[in-house]
């Protein structure tokens, strides 16, 4: 069966309404059998009861021990074999290998030992009707069974293929669970290793910003004319609780600044701000990107972690670009915003999300949006309005 056929047959077999249907047109056609070719009391009720039981199969599929049971009874009381009752026997079979009711030796076993009994009653019936049977102990006699033998085959062959199914779904819904399980803990081991290299950063940040401080205060002293003895002490508490506060985040994040198992050799670079953009852009061009970078609003120095912040997450979606949507057209927009709010609007005009091998996975777009997150800001990625992939950020920076 084609890919295109198959989508639209599981979701009829796993639609609700299936059981119902089903069961309801064999009852219908074993109805209209048994006007056609007429049986036993006992072969009509076992047709009929065979029939209808499948209407539960789903709901209670333990009942489908009664389908295969009336349709051996069925079967037993007429040496003819209606065709309803052969394929509601074969749905039975398959409903007690797909629900595991009993273990499928065990079913088989038990429809082996009806199939039998079904046969005996058979071999009684065509004695008294007086065709040639050879005693049970005459050479020749077995062949008198290849009925049981063929029934036990099919009944085997039905409860087995049931079985498969419901061993391939458990192994389906075990490896989907796993890798839900991965993805889960991937993204949980990005966001923490962004929230490592956030913390790193803001402690070359603030370390430097505390230095400043130390310094200044000290130099005050000597520096600025006129000072009280109570303003120098004043400038030195400054200077003192400065360097207490730089010991404390150096023994605090200082390990966060290397990775593990590299001690002190990492070299620490500048921290890059919103006036590296246009250098940013560059690079995207010279690996064959097609960039342009448009400013909107007037430039205003923002905090080191807001700069931060903004490079990182446009340095991020132009990555995710060059990975999902290479020849892309990217447009990076920068607008400073009059109410204290930075603007960053990343788009391009590629295939759009869950093209790309790897796509959707969502490492990249975590960093972002913790990045969005540790200045109060927030960010939203997805299809564009016109297609392609579009990447906004909203970074507010104070109160009016």
């Amino acid at each position: 069966m084609s890919t295109s056929l198959q989508q639209p047959f599981r979701a009829w077999i796993a639609a609700p309404a299936c059981p119902w249907v089903t069961g309801g047109a064999l009852t219908v056609g074993a109805v209209a059998e048994l006007i056609a070719f007429p049986g036993s009391v006992t072969t009509t009720i076992g047709v009929l009861v065979s029939s209808a039981s499948l209407m539960w199969r789903r709901s209670f599929p333990p009942l489908a021990v009664l389908t295969v049971a009336a349709g051996l009874l069925g079967f037993a009381g007429d040496v003819n074999l209606y065709v309803s009752t052969m394929a509601s026997g074969l749905i039975g079979c398959y409903t007690l290998g797909r629900h595991r009711v009993l273990h499928p030796a065990v079913t088989v076993a038990g429809g082996a030992l009806g199939a039998v009994c079904v046969n005996l009653v058979h071999i009684n019936t065509w004695s008294r009707m007086e065709l040639p049977v050879p005693p049970l102990w005459e050479k020749g006699s077995l062949s008198l069974f290849a009925e049981a033998f063929l029934l036990t085959v099919v009944i085997f062959g039905a409860v087995m293929m049931g079985d498969a199914v419901r061993s391939r779904e458990e192994t389906r819904n075990e490896r989907n669970l796993a890798q839900a399980q991965l993805i889960a803990m991937e993204r949980q081991q990005a966001a923490e290793a962004e929230r490592a290299a956030i913390a790193r950063e803001l402690h070359d940040i603030v370390s430097h910003s505390v230095s400043m401080i130390a310094v200044q205060a000290e130099s005050a002293t000597y520096t600025t004319p006129g000072l009280t003895t109570e303003a120098r002490d004043g400038f030195q508490q400054i200077a003192c609780t400065a360097r207490s506060s730089m010991a404390e985040l150096r023994r605090l994040l200082g390990v966060l600044r290397t990775p593990h198992g590299q001690g002190d050799m990492a070299v620490t670079a500048p921290q890059p701000t919103l006036d590296h953009l246009a250098e940013l852009v560059e690079q995207h061009r010279a690996v064959g990107g097609a960039a342009e970078l448009r400013v909107t609003g007037e430039r205003v120095s923002l905090p080191a972690a807001w700069e931060l912040s903004a490079y990182r997450i446009t340095q991020e979606a132009l990555t995710n670009a060059r990975k999902h949507a290479p020849g892309a057209r990217t447009v990076v927009e920068i607008g400073y915003g009059t109410d204290r709010l930075l603007t960053l609007r990343i788009h391009d005009d590629g295939p759009g999300p869950g093209s790309g091998p790897g796509s959707g996975a969502g490492h990249g777009l975590t960093g972002m949006r913790e990045r969005a997150a540790l200045v109060g800001g927030r960010l939203s990625a997805g299809a564009g309005p016109d297609g392609g992939f579009l990447v906004e950020a909203e970074l507010p920076w104070g109160t009016g």
